[in-house]
């Protein structure tokens, strides 16, 4: 009894439409509720007034950055999701908290901090890492990102 592999070859129209399919899932089931949620959480925020506490609150820490307080949520939504960080960072740009260049700064630093709540659950937990080095690789991931933030200012002087 013999077998035999049939292998099915797919022309290049067929892969790209899959290939966008696939994309455009990813982007609708993904990355959009979690923007959607971000413009909400801030929209609700300033209704009540504690996006102005947290600005007041928050003001110090970011002016070591030159940033105000207010954005010091856009990095407590990226240690959850960075979708929600990149919409957090939207909406405040769109209110006129966050300026162009701020946002320059934040972006890579919310990719570099790589939302550890989702990690820990994925990938540390499928790696099956000790749970005791779980606090460390946050922090490093949250201290790479405030660096990042530094290098962005840096940088933004020279161009």
């Amino acid at each position: 009894m013999s077998t035999t592999n049939v292998t099915v070859k797919k022309n290049v129209l067929d892969m790209f439409v899959d290939g966008a399919r696939r994309g455009f899932n990813i982007a609708t089931t993904n990355l959009l509720p979690n923007v959607v949620m971000a413009f909400i959480f801030i929209k609700a925020l300033q209704v009540s007034g504690l996006l102005d506490l947290i600005g007041r609150a928050f003001g110090p820490i970011m002016a070591l950055w030159g940033m105000p307080g207010q954005a010091a949520t856009v990095l407590v939504a990226a240690f959850m999701s960075m979708g929600g960080g990149v919409g957090v960072a939207a909406s405040l740009y769109t209110t006129g908290i966050l300026t162009p260049a701020d946002v320059t700064a934040l972006l890579p630093a919310i990719y570099i901090m790589g939302n550890p709540v989702q990690n820990v659950g994925r990938c540390l937990g499928t790696a099956e890492v000790d749970t005791k080095y779980y606090t460390g690789i946050t922090l490093i991931c949250v201290i790479n990102s405030l660096l990042c933030m530094w290098v962005m200012k840096a940088l933004m002087m020279f161009f």
